[in-house]
Parts: structure tokens; C-alpha cells; sequence
């Protein structure tokens, strides 16, 4: 079995989630499966997500300097580049590049929502960004962890990562609920 389908196996097992269930603030990581993405999320210092409420979502918080979440504009994101030359983002000058315009980038305004979508068969709690063919689709592992698979226009495979709840969300500079 390959990594994506032992991704996909841990997902079909995963319980559905109902929007509601998963308000609050996440960590993230990259689950491996041999993605083009693995990693390259933390490699520019992803945090995780922050669903204040089904309507309010920040998909991508990212640290500031001073190590703190905040929400990063996602309609910025290069998908088209990431298709074409994955590659690249995992270069030195793409990584400096990013932290130099990423304090441009902060933001207050929600870059997505949450809605149940039928996904492999079962209705469960997605996420669907205002400014990009992205949907993020949630599934259980444990009371406090969460599978996500993206789905990217463009990518044949999807993109797995995990969520943990953040039990330290209140804070300052944090997105509030």
C-alpha cells in the first residue's frame, strides 16, 4: 500500500465530523504520503487553522516573528507555481521571499467557511475557501486530532494533514472568537 492509500484507509476509517464540533484554533502538520506539499507547509512556518465559527474561518495561520498564529490571506497563495514547479518552494530564496512579504499578508477577514459535503461516500465537515479551488474535508482519529484531505484543482493526489486542538488559544495577537 502506498502512502496515499494508507492515508485514504485512515480517513474511510476516520468518524464524520459535524461543522460545529470543530470550532476553535488547530495545530497543523503534514501527514507523508509522497505529496508534492509534504512539509512545505511548516517549511514556511505554518501554524494550523482557526474556525471561529461555520461562517469565520482562517484556513492558514502562520507564525509572526515574535512566535505567535496569525491569519495569512490564502488568495495570495501560488497554486499555480506549486502545479508547475513544486520545486521551487522548497528553495532557500522562496522561503525568504515568503517571510519578507507575509507580514503584508496578515489579515482579519475569514478566508473560508465550513459546511458538511458528502465526501467517499459520507457527509462530514469541510472547509471551502473563498479564493481558491480548495476544499479541506475533516474526518475524527480521537476526541482531540482530526484527518484533513485537500483537494486541489490541479493535484491528481490528495494532500493529508492533521489537526490538533489547540488548548492554548486564547492569547494576544490571537484571532479572537
Amino acid at each position: 500500500m502506498t502512502g496515499a492509500e494508507a492515508a485514504l484507509a485512515l480517513f474511510d476509517g476516520g468518524a464524520p465530523v459535524e461543522p460545529g464540533e470543530i470550532l476553535g484554533r488547530w495545530r497543523g502538520s503534514t501527514h507523508p504520503t509522497g505529496h508534492p506539499l509534504d512539509g512545505l507547509l511548516e517549511a514556511y512556518g505554518w501554524y494550523g487553522k482557526d474556525f471561529v465559527d461555520v461562517e469565520t474561518v482562517h484556513p492558514l495561520l502562520f507564525v509572526d516573528r515574535f512566535g505567535l498564529p496569525r491569519p495569512v490571506d490564502p488568495a495570495y497563495a501560488p497554486l499555480w507555481l506549486l502545479r508547475r514547479y513544486p520545486g521551487l518552494a522548497r528553495t532557500r530564496a522562496a522561503r525568504a521571499a515568503f517571510a519578507a512579504v507575509r507580514p503584508l499578508r496578515y489579515t482579519r477577514r475569514a478566508g473560508g467557511r465550513l459546511r458538511p459535503v458528502e465526501h467517499r461516500g459520507v457527509v462530514t465537515a469541510a472547509m471551502i475557501y473563498d479564493a481558491l479551488p480548495i476544499v479541506d474535508v475533516f474526518r475524527r482519529l480521537d476526541g482531540d486530532t482530526l484527518l484533513g484531505l485537500t483537494d486541489v484543482r490541479g493535484f491528481p493526489q490528495p494532500f493529508f494533514f492533521l489537526l490538533e486542538r489547540d488548548l492554548d488559544r486564547e492569547g494576544p495577537g490571537q484571532p479572537s472568537r
